[in-house]
């Protein structure tokens, strides 16, 4: 019997690794290979833990690179792709939204165009996964629904809502087997420190100015990132075809009051008066069309495949806190940029 070889993309990344780490152990009988540029937001150390597993194998790849990405389908029997590499960080994508256009549309055009023509098709599925962002934003009622219409308003938003469009037109066009998942905020291990929570942690940790936009008031869903993984294992293996599925955590905050409890949390984690560490927020600049509110409604998600989030948010943001103050090596490795020679001693040194 053939072992299924299930590509994930992206898989160095925040999200990635815990999607990789997820399959990697539950799945012995799958092959799960982790396809990633080595960005920077990718760190092999993230992977540490199963790098030595026998189902598990890294290929440094540029999803952007056709050639590359078909020689690559063609030398392996790819079962299923799940599809996470991509930019991300709005504030980025404001200074340079043509990486964000060749990275998330060029990029999953390839991936797409590689599996149709070499993978399993008749067996597999492309998964892709996206955020709750293409769908705009809301006032202070609602909830995003798979329904809800497209009104992206960032370049990383439009950027994924063309990507989400070109999976579902292979799906139509070329009858693709296909899944794709739109998802709130996460927070937890392993996250590149430039986004909001790892960066208030660092920031409040060394007593520097912690920059919130505008007046704070913007709000956003949060999930566990390890509850986002077992979202994806759940859709990859039992979703319909060609169906969308949100996920979301029922976890809203504005920007303000969750780093008012990040402080609050932090300066008991680290002995301080309490409200010390709240003197340290900054109001900047409102980033250029920040959107007001996002929010998920996963009621399909529940209804059809029995998934829903499995820790309560005070439990899973205290743990999350515990581990960036723990793992000071991943976190400055990470600041220094040293985490890139991880790579270098780790693959290209064995060559």
């Amino acid at each position: 019997m053939n072992r299924k070889k299930i590509v994930i993309t992206g898989g160095a990344g925040f999200i990635g690794n815990h999607v990789v780490r997820l399959f990697v152990n539950k799945y012995q009988d799958y092959d799960i290979i982790n396809l990633d540029k080595l960005t920077y937001a990718g760190n092999l150390e993230n992977l540490n833990d199963i790098e030595q597993k026998e189902n598990y194998s890294f290929a440094h790849l540029d999803i952007c690179d056709e050639e590359a990405i078909n020689a690559f389908f063609k030398q392996n029997h790819i079962h299923s792709v799940i599809h996470l590499a991509a930019e991300s960080h709005v504030d980025r994508s404001i200074t340079n939204p043509l990486e964000f256009v060749k990275t998330n549309v060029l990029g999953t055009c390839v991936m797409l165009n590689a599996f149709k023509n070499f993978g399993d098709v008749a067996n597999g599925r492309f998964y892709h996964v996206s955020t709750d962002e293409v769908y705009g934003e809301l006032g202070d009622e609602g909830l995003f629904t798979e329904e809800t219409p497209y009104t992206p308003h960032s370049p990383y938003s439009s950027s994924k809502a063309s990507s989400d469009h070109f999976v579902r037109a292979y799906h139509d066009t070329y009858k693709l087997p296909i899944v794709i998942s739109n998802c709130s905020n996460n927070y937890g291990s392993h996250q590149f420190p430039e986004k909001l929570i790892p960066l208030m942690i660092n920031n409040i940790k060394d007593n520097k100015p912690l920059p919130v936009y505008g007046k704070g008031d913007n709000v956003r869903d949060w999930l566990w990132v390890e509850d986002h993984a077992r979202a994806i294992d759940v859709i990859f293996h039992s979703g319909a075809d060609g169906e969308t599925y949100n996920i979301g955590g029922n976890n809203e905050w504005s920007n303000l009051d969750l780093v008012y409890k990040l402080c609050d949390l932090m300066d008991d984690k680290l002995n301080r008066a309490a409200g010390e560490s709240r003197k340290l927020v900054t109001f900047v600049t409102d980033r250029a069309g920040h959107d007001f509110r996002y929010a998920i409604d996963a009621s399909k998600l529940k209804n059809d495949l029995g998934w829903e989030p499995s820790i309560q948010f005070d439990e899973g943001f205290s743990n999350t806190i515990d581990w960036y103050l723990t793992n000071h090596s991943w976190l400055n490795n990470v600041l220094n940029g040293e985490y890139k020679q991880y790579y270098t001693k780790m693959y290209e040194s064995k060559h």
